[in-house]
């Protein structure tokens, strides 16, 4: 595959509601070392400041009246103009190096289609921050690697292709806001997609999602939902078949050395 253009990068923020978050998190995208093309603030019907917020920063503001995230999400990955869409939650707090991190990365590997990071709660006690974000994320992508038969996204700290967004966008969910986005979308790019976790690529994001129980089972809801959805489509056995039978991978290098042994025996005769 022939190199891209250096990437240009599109940094899409979903928001509703959460003016102050977003301030904090648009104030650290103006630091970075690597400015990226443009920040594009999806306001999903917000009452609250956010557009406004995000005018202040000079960003790009996308209205998406449809109420969730899949909906808002793929506003702002649509109206990207970028080779490369990078994505945030409005609590997220990328770091300086954030965006040429993915400029780097992309660079590098042209046949890359996206990355995804980790992070750590920065709003927790100072000793749990990165242990319980691990311990968090660390479930996360392993079960949703063994669901999907690869790398999963994670919508806080992601960065894709926009080549990758189209091939996807179709068929990605978008009326559903009991949908995790981000999973759905890893299940869209399908297992013949690389999807490349970066451990050393992270941000701060908040604890709040996880707070109570009433808030943990329903992402437990929705993550099951997602599944249910994609499965129907695209059972995990069929998911890893095609990945093994995928040229390169461990299953057909060891067909191939099978079946160059069965020719040099046959040529020994």
């Amino acid at each position: 595959m022939p190199a891209d253009p250096t990437p240009t990068v599109s940094v899409v923020v979903p928001v509703r509601d959460d003016a102050r978050a977003l301030d904090v998190c648009l104030s650290l995208l103006a630091r970075q070392t690597v400015a990226p093309l443009e920040v594009v603030v999806v306001d999903n019907a917000s009452s609250d400041a956010s557009a406004a917020v995000a005018h202040r920063w000079g960003a790009v503001v996308v209205g998406e009246p449809r109420v969730g995230i899949p909906a808002a999400a793929a506003a702002g990955y649509d109206a990207a103009k970028g080779n490369v869409i990078a994505r945030l939650d409005a609590d997220s707090r990328p770091g300086p190096h954030w965006v040429s991190m993915i400029v780097e990365r992309m660079a590098a590997d042209p046949e890359l289609d996206a990355i995804t990071g980790t992070g750590q709660f920065h709003d927790l006690p100072r000793g749990l921050r990165t242990a319980s974000c691990l311990v968090y994320l660390g479930a996360y992508y392993a079960l949703a690697h063994l669901a999907l038969g690869h790398t999963a996204l994670w919508g806080s700290c992601m960065a894709m292709r926009s080549r990758t967004w189209q091939a996807a966008r179709r068929d990605a969910v978008r009326e559903d806001p009991e949908v995790h986005d981000d999973l759905d979308l890893a299940f869209r790019c399908g297992p013949a997609r690389r999807i490349r976790l970066l451990h050393s690529w992270r941000v701060g994001v908040s604890a709040r999602s996880l707070r109570g129980r009433r808030q943990r089972r329903r992402r437990l809801r929705r993550a099951w939902h997602t599944l249910r959805l994609n499965w129907q489509v695209s059972p995990p056995w069929d998911r890893w078949w095609r990945r093994l039978r995928r040229p390169g991978s461990s299953l057909t290098r060891v067909e191939a050395s099978r079946r160059g042994r069965v020719r040099h025996r046959g040529h020994r005769r």
